[in-house]
């Protein structure tokens, strides 16, 4: 029998009286409360994500406090355990707090004292049980959702879909701005095919100066042209077996998309200065961060070339749109950088998390990744918005205090973060938030903030 989730206290005193008074304490607090009069057999009751924590008294006849503490922690060391102690159990309970203890409480101790200790241990169990869930559901995934980790809507859409393609022999054109990770989808495609053991070759046409491109891409015979004196084999051909991924391919000339039409049609390449065509046996994946319908209909790409490349689009989501994937991810890319230079993880608070679930994420992947990587520094996690998302730049520490540091810091990330949208009146900013106005005006006077741009002082906005 195991005790159900919905229990937030395990209270745990051989002395009905007690454990009466002190029921009553908690369930006038709102808490769901399961006492017991014994330890014996309460770890085996309790499965390792259960969300709440233990009361116990430490002297109790059978299985006392310490040897509780040592069982649960034995099955989670992260589960708060607070203990209650007579007079002369103080130095017996500061060794219970070297082994692990939350908190302890002397007899006789105010109602307040207890409910205070154990609101603290619930919002610190909430917050690591939000992390955990952020580590499992990491570390349980198949072979495409570690290389395309989320668990939103579009990346599941997305990830049935390379799993469908994977295994054609279709070209694929992959839409995604800037850092949404249109290589690593292009990876997938190509380890999930039966091309895997064949090369995969990454050109960014982008990156290509006009005047090599084409001797880049198709290779050249010896006298091409200046200086051309060996035979070059180009990108396609040594892509032969495999898979060949063309980023920006929109920066290509037009002259350079009609040979790329006419390889992808009849799968042949002619070098620069040759006449023999070379037959070739490859999948072309092209990505582009444009809109290349209307850059076709702006005549800057080629119309044939669009339909022919457009046969199987994959469109790769923003991070902006993908909602909790941005904390799966940040968790992911910072215990990679923790163990990449052998520092202990650090754990998200709950201002931090507020701040990455609230920030539009204009770099995307790309982006996020860098920040992960000084938040697993140690360095203070900042996040800018793009000025064309009207937003403001937002901090969070990384080291934060107690739970009312944590709380205070979280509230104010909060109103920070909704700031940083457009509101034409304190109004519409106080109803956003749900709370009245007179509170709203309170709130930004104690955190320093301002209801015009979000700045460093407050003063009485008009409505």
């Amino acid at each position: 029998m195991t005790i159900d989730n919905r229990i937030q206290v395990v209270l745990i005193d051989d002395d009905p009286h007690l454990r009466q008074a002190l029921s009553q304490t908690l369930d006038l607090a709102g808490l769901k409360i399961l006492p017991l009069a014994e330890a014996k057999g309460l770890a085996a009751q309790l499965e390792r994500d259960w969300p709440g924590v233990v009361v116990s008294d430490i002297r109790m006849p059978g299985m006392d406090g310490l040897e509780l503490l040592t069982e649960l922690h034995a099955q989670d060391p992260e589960l708060p355990v607070l203990l209650i102690t007579g007079h002369g159990d103080v130095p017996l309970a500061v060794q219970a707090m070297r082994a692990g203890a939350y908190d302890f409480l002397e007899k006789p101790f105010a109602s307040d004292a207890l409910l205070d200790s154990v609101r603290r241990a619930l919002a610190l169990r909430r917050l690591v049980l939000d992390n955990r869930s952020l580590r499992l559901a990491l570390s349980d995934r198949n072979e495409l959702s570690t290389r395309l980790v989320g668990q939103s809507a579009p990346m599941l859409r997305l990830r049935e879909q390379i799993g469908a393609l994977a295994a054609t022999k279709a070209d694929v054109l992959i839409l995604g701005e800037t850092g949404a990770g249109k290589e690593v989808v292009a990876r997938a495609l190509h380890d999930l095919s039966n091309r895997r053991n064949g090369p995969f070759v990454a050109i960014n046409a982008g990156a290509l100066a006009e005047s090599v491109v084409e001797s880049e891409l198709f290779g050249h015979e010896p006298g091409a042209f200046t200086g051309a004196q060996k035979r070059r084999i180009g990108k396609f051909e040594f892509a032969n077996g495999g898979t060949l991924f063309l980023d920006e391919i929109e920066s290509m000339s037009l002259d350079v998309q009609v040979k790329l039409l006419r390889l992808l049609q009849e799968r042949v390449v002619e070098r620069l200065g040759g006449n023999q065509l070379i037959p070739l046996d490859i999948r072309i994946i092209a990505a582009t961060k444009e809109d290349l319908r209307q850059s076709a209909d702006q005549g800057r790409f080629r119309a044939d070339l669009y339909y022919r490349l457009n046969v199987a689009p994959l469109r790769i989501p923003p991070l902006r749109e993908r909602g909790e994937d941005a904390l799966m991810l940040f968790q992911h890319f910072a215990d990679e950088a923790s163990a990449r230079h052998g520092l202990p993880p650090h754990e998200l608070q709950p201002g931090q998390r507020a701040l990455l679930l609230r920030h539009t994420w204009p770099g995307n992947v790309r982006e996020l990744q860098n920040a992960a990587e000084r938040f697993a520094l140690g360095l203070e996690l900042a996040l800018d918005n793009n000025a064309a998302d009207g937003a403001v730049g937002m901090t969070v520490d990384v080291v934060s205090g107690g739970l009312s540091e944590q709380v205070e810091n979280f509230e104010k990330s909060l109103i920070a973060a909704e700031l940083a949208r457009s509101h034409s009146s304190v109004r519409s900013l106080a109803e956003a938030l749900g709370i009245p106005r007179k509170t709203l005006h309170d709130k930004l006077r104690k955190h320093g903030l301002n209801f015009a741009d979000g700045g460093s002082s407050h003063t009485d906005d008009p409505d």
